[in-house]
C-alpha cells in the first residue's frame, strides 16, 4: 500500500498530539528547495502545521467540504467526545467512495430506463410528416428584422 502522508506527533500531557502532517509532496518539494538537505532534517521540520480535521461520523460530502475550505488533500479523522485522532483520510479515498456512489446511481438509471421500456409499447411512426423548423440564420432562412435579399422593404412606419 502507498503511504502518502504521515501524522507528526508530540507528547503533551502524556498523550500524543498531532502537530503536523508530512506528505510525500512535502518531501519532494522541500528536498528540491533545500538541495537535498531535507534528508537530514527531522520530520517535524518539514511537516505542514496546517491541521484540518473531520469527525469520524462525518459523511463524504462534509469531508470534501472540509478539504476544499482548508485547501488540503488529507484530513485528520477525530473521534468525539475528546477529539482523539483515529485516522487520516486522503482525497483519493473520498474520490473512490464518490465513484462508487455514481456507479450505483448510473445502475439505478439504467434499471429505470429498462423498466420503462418494458412497460410501454413502442410508439408507432406518424403517418404524416411533421413540419421541420429551422433556426434563424440557416441558409435560405432570413434573420428576424433583416430584409430578405431581392425584396424591397420600407423603413417608414
Amino acid at each position: 500500500a502507498h503511504v502518502g502522508a504521515l501524522v507528526v506527533t508530540s507528547e503533551a500531557g502524556g498523550q500524543p498530539q498531532a502537530v503536523g502532517v508530512l506528505t510525500d509532496r512535502d518531501l519532494v518539494v522541500e528536498g528540491l528547495a533545500r538541495d537535498g538537505e531535507a534528508a537530514r532534517l527531522p520530520a517535524g521540520a518539514l511537516a505542514s502545521r496546517k491541521l484540518v480535521v473531520v469527525a469520524a461520523e462525518a459523511d463524504v460530502a462534509e469531508a470534501v467540504t472540509r478539504m476544499r475550505e482548508g485547501g488540503v488533500r488529507r484530513l485528520l479523522v477525530v473521534q468525539a467526545p475528546d477529539n482523539r485522532l483515529i485516522g487520516l483520510v486522503a482525497l483519493e479515498e473520498l474520490l473512490e467512495a464518490l465513484v462508487g456512489d455514481l456507479a450505483t446511481l448510473a445502475a439505478a438509471l439504467r434499471s429505470d430506463i429498462a423498466r420503462e421500456q418494458g412497460e410501454r409499447p413502442p410508439v408507432a411512426a406518424a403517418a404524416a410528416q411533421r413540419p421541420v423548423f429551422l433556426p434563424a440564420g440557416t441558409p435560405g432562412m432570413p434573420w428576424p428584422g433583416r430584409p430578405v435579399l431581392g425584396r424591397a422593404t420600407s423603413l417608414a412606419a
